[in-house]
Formats: C-alpha cells, structure tokens, sequence
C-alpha cells in the first residue's frame, strides 16, 4: 500500500472530520498528533469525562466497560451531527468498537479514518478497523 501524503486532505470538511486514535502514539507520531491538535475539533477521552461524574469503583470490568459505554453514548449523542471529534481511548475492546459503529450507523454518520497511533490498543479492535477499510499506521503517514 502506497503511504498517505495527506490524511487530512480527504477528509472532507475540516469541521466534519472524525478520527479515532487507537494506541498510545509513540515519539514517531509527534508530528501526526500536533496536526491532530492543530485542527478546531473536539478532542474526547472516556478518561476526561469520567471526572466529572459521580466516582464510585464499579465492582467489576463489566461494570467499567458499562459506564464507560454510557458516557461515551451520551457525549456520541449530544453532539452535533455534523461536529467532527478526534476520539481516543474508545473503543477500547470490540465490543466497544462494534457498538460505536451502530451509534455511527444510527445517525447516519461515517468515521474519515482510524489512525493506529502506537501500541496499547486491543489487536481485536486494530482487526476491526483493518478489515473495515478504516485503518491507518501513523508511521504510514507522510511528515
């Protein structure tokens, strides 16, 4: 596959764009993430809104993954539908991500690409992506 010169050229819109960070980006992808920051869109974590709220441990992982799928259902459907996001740290397992693409699918909505930034992301979710079209390797990207 030939390397992307400008991941951000077809995007559409800048304003629409929507991108999902999979990984902890590494010293590699320094340049993508200022881009990524440059842009006039709204940046969300699960980790960033969880502070907010209410803290109580939940007594188990089903019971975080449910939260953590609830705040994100919330943010996801309070925005504007044209607003674009750059979303990092969700989805964070396969169930997480097959649920987003139902939200995605119930607004009628598309992501522009999902950016494999680093490592730390689940392999099932990057296969996920992979097999949608949607992934990206950071170090595939131009400078």
């Amino acid at each position: 596959m030939d390397p992307i010169n400008d991941l951000f050229a077809r995007s559409g819109a800048p304003a629409k764009t929507k991108f999902l960070l999979l990984g902890s980006p590494d010293f590699r992808s320094e340049s993508l993430m200022n881009r990524v920051r440059s842009l006039n869109l709204e940046h969300v974590s699960p980790a960033q809104m969880k502070g907010p709220e209410i803290s109580r441990r939940p007594v188990s992982a089903a019971a975080e993954e449910a939260t953590r799928l609830a705040l994100m259902r919330r943010w996801f459907f309070a925005r504007k539908p044209d607003a674009g996001f750059v979303l990092m740290d969700f989805p964070a397992t396969l169930l997480q991500a097959k649920v987003f693409d139902e939200w995605l699918d119930a607004r009628d909505e598309a992501l522009s690409a999902v950016i494999h930034a680093g490592s730390g992301s689940s392999e099932s979710v990057v296969q996920h992506y992979r097999t949608l079209g949607l992934l990206v390797e950071a170090g595939d990207l131009a400078a």
